[in-house]
């Protein structure tokens, strides 16, 4: 399924040991109790290293961002 591949890829992407984690919209394809794993997981790593989220869901950043920054009509906002 699309969840389990996504899973899959963020784990092997993981397991590559990376500086910097790029995650477009990492819970796009996961149920509710999977995102929140994957989330609190992504949190987690967050404290060694740099996660980046890019997602449309406002629960996502507001639970789990550290900094979050807004592009609207091409600009860039931090908030």
């Amino acid at each position: 399924s699309g969840g389990e591949q996504q899973r899959v890829a963020i784990a092997r992407a993981i397991a590559k040991n990376p500086k910097l984690l790029l995650c477009d919209e990492p819970t796009g394809a996961l149920d509710e109790e999977n995102a929140r794993l994957l989330l609190e997981a992504l949190k987690e790593i967050s404290k060694e290293k740099l996660v980046v989220v890019v997602t449309h869901n406002p629960m996502v950043f507001e639970r789990y961002g550290d900094q979050r920054f807004l592009l609207k009509e091409g600009a860039i906002y931090a908030h």
